[in-house]
């Protein structure tokens, strides 16, 4: 079972920077997991930060069409739209584990695609928000991603649904 997994903006970065050709071949085989394995997920911020980053800040700068041609690859990962949900959950998980405003938005959209592992080198390796883990792509092996943080099957339900409860013995009138 593979276990779904949201990419942040620096793993898509060094898959492209040749100035750290041990981090560009460990994160360029993490995509080709992902893409592999179906499991990859970010958000509509990625996407944008990818875009501007790639332009201007590598060196050298990817050409726009080319990082253009990247972004609409990646728009089948079916990105999160950063919506009044994502917004109302990232201001929760700003307040609650006090990280910066554009960090909670990345977690918000983790969770909300339900990703057991957030890829990312701007967090704490091993941090934990709310079911999702952040994790290293330079620290992590694939195997173990799939491993440890695949979900186990739910249990069946304990209770029943909404409605009247069931009736254990049929119910007799009694005469007056």
């Amino acid at each position: 079972m593979s276990v779904t997994v949201f990419v942040d903006t620096n793993v898509l970065l060094y898959a492209r920077d040749s100035s750290e050709p041990k981090k560009q071949r460990l994160a360029e085989a993490w995509l080709s997991h992902l893409w592999r394995e179906r499991s990859g997920r970010l958000s509509v911020q990625v996407l944008a930060e990818f875009y501007v980053n790639a332009t201007r800040k590598l060196d050298p700068g990817m050409p726009p069409e080319e990082a253009w041609d990247d972004v609409r690859s990646l728009m089948t990962w079916r990105p999160q739209q950063t919506d009044v949900a994502t917004l109302e959950l990232g201001r929760e998980i700003e307040r609650r584990y006090r990280i910066g405003w554009w960090d909670s938005l990345i977690v918000a959209a983790a969770q909300l695609q339900g990703c057991a592992v957030l890829l990312s080198e701007d967090f704490q390796d091993g941090a934990v928000f709310g079911g999702v883990t952040v994790r290293s792509p330079f620290s992590l092996a694939m195997e173990e991603a799939a491993a440890d943080y695949s979900v186990a099957d739910r249990p069946r339900e304990l209770h029943r649904g909404r409605g009247r409860p069931a009736r254990s013995q049929p119910v007799t009138r009694r005469s007056a």
